[in-house]
């Protein structure tokens, strides 16, 4: 089941996740709500659209934008709509 994890805190669990370019999109109720704080950044992907942040907090340690997910995803990317990705290289994401 693929689960993300910060220094052994789960962040996210779900075995109903979607796969796109290689990264696992979890759906909003399989994240811990608890850990994460909305950021302000937001960047454009061409096909998928708009991408918003969160920040990452375990322990008191913020990891900034260490997540991010497309309130309105574009007609090809509507399968992971509102769905969270992690960046690999911030927090531990496993198969």
């Amino acid at each position: 089941m693929p689960t993300v994890t910060l220094n052994g805190t789960i962040l996210a669990q779900s075995d109903n996740c979607e796969q796109v370019e290689g990264n696992y999109y979890f759906p909003p109720d399989s994240i811990n709500k608890d850990y994460f704080t909305e950021s302000n950044t937001q960047t454009t992907c061409a096909w998928k659209g708009l991408a918003s942040y969160y920040n990452v907090v375990v322990d008191g340690n913020e990891i900034k934008d260490a997540a991010w997910y497309y309130p309105q995803a574009k007609e090809r990317a509507k399968n992971i709509e509102g769905y969270i990705a992690f960046y690999r290289n911030k927090v531990k994401v496993e198969s």
